[in-house]
């Protein structure tokens, strides 16, 4: 199934960004994912599911049969949007707002959670910050280096140690790094190198995207280049995020991949990632 080409129109947002604000709105398989019971039962945490790949996965998930919770920051439109949509499919959807770059926010997704449901089966690492694109590194200041970390590889400690002991055997953690991380960007390397800390880090399973269509994108780069993003890959299109999701069920689903551990899963239009 294709997805649209660029050029798009010129289009920029302040972070966090909106998928319900972007033009073409990202596609996260509201009429065409399925799903065949896959998941049926489980219980799954997501961060930054409300929107991009993320909004995606937790989509994917309910359609399986899985029973989600919703991490993002303060982006309720969207969050209420997919909330919504898994409701009418007759899945439970629940939302928790906050920063996940304080551990405080990261106990407080688990506990409400284990104390709702007893449990979690499954954890996906997917919530990122990353920052408008710079023209030297000499802009980059340390708070922003220090947000960044804290946000998209600090957290997954955090996250981790307060979610394993409520995860039975069978269970799965899906971290989400980057083609970043193998070929760094020297305009966003703060958000560069936490995805290749990423990589380090996963002694679990990790899904790496290539370029995709998401509020993360129009967030960081100015409108010229947002016109044109992903006309350079093989396809010539980034991908929507509803390209993105069977690799996270596929990850999630102990019928499917329960000999797999420790896998970098690369969802980049061919780009190597060695």
């Amino acid at each position: 199934m294709a997805g649209p080409q660029p050029s798009f129109p010129k289009q920029e947002q302040d972070s966090p960004g909106y998928d319900c604000k972007m033009d073409p709105v990202p596609d996260y398989g509201l009429n065409s994912y399925k799903g065949t019971g896959k998941l049926q039962g489980k219980i799954a945490i997501i961060t930054g599911g409300d929107s991009g790949i993320g909004r995606a996965v937790a989509w994917a998930f309910a359609r399986e049969g899985a029973t989600i919770v919703i991490s993002y920051l303060n982006e309720h439109e969207d969050a209420k949007e997919i909330q919504q949509a898994i409701g009418k499919i007759g899945q439970e959807c629940i939302v928790v707002p906050g920063d996940i770059s304080q551990e405080e926010q990261c106990k407080k997704i688990i506990d409400i959670t284990v104390s709702k449901f007893q449990r979690i089966d499954i954890l996906v690492n997917n919530a990122a910050y990353q920052g408008k694109q710079l023209s030297d590194i000499t802009e980059l200041t340390y708070d922003r280096v220090e947000y960044t970390f804290k946000t998209n590889i600090i957290v997954m400690f955090d996250l981790v140690k307060y979610a394993v002991p409520h995860i039975p055997k069978g269970g799965a953690i899906i971290n989400v790094s980057s083609i970043q991380a193998y070929d760094p960007s020297a305009e966003i390397l703060d958000y560069a190198t936490t995805k290749a800390a990423i990589v380090g880090f996963t002694k679990v399973n990790c899904v790496a995207p290539g370029p995709v269509w998401t509020p993360l994108v129009v967030a960081s780069f100015p409108k010229d280049k947002n016109a044109k993003f992903g006309e350079g890959y093989p396809i010539k299109r980034p991908a929507q995020p509803r390209e993105l999701a069977p690799a996270f069920v596929f990850l999630a689903s102990a019928t499917d991949s329960s000999y797999i551990s420790g896998e970098i899963l690369a969802v980049t239009d061919g780009e190597p990632t060695v």
